[in-house]
């Protein structure tokens, strides 16, 4: 499990690494752009019910931290789906990954 550490806060954001590197993609983008944004997720399951919504600016100290020490293969389609909804008015919707299907044949 990895974590989002936002303006040098002692309570970090708890993602899954696998996640939080295709989220670290889109937020780097985003930042290095001069853009600020908001990111919302659903609360994980042992936390109370609900969502939560943060606001990142580039001058807002930020860090990503990973249990994992070599990165994952990243999903281009799902890092997609996270920058278009960067680019929507309510910015990044931490969504689930949609794992591409094989292709049958009739």
């Amino acid at each position: 499990m990895g974590a989002l550490i936002y303006d040098d806060s002692d309570r970090p954001i708890f993602i899954e690494d696998r996640a939080l590197a295709h989220l670290k993609v889109v937020i780097a983008t985003k930042l290095r752009r001069q853009e600020s944004f908001t990111l919302s997720w659903r609360h994980p399951d042992g936390e109370p019910v609900g969502r939560t919504t943060i606001w990142l600016h580039p001058s807002i100290p930020l860090r990503f931290t990973f249990d994992e020490p070599e990165p994952p293969d990243l999903n281009a389609d799902w890092i997609e789906r996270l920058m278009h909804s960067a680019n929507a008015t309510g910015g990044i919707q931490l969504v689930d990954e949609i794992e591409e299907q094989p292709e049958t044949t009739a």
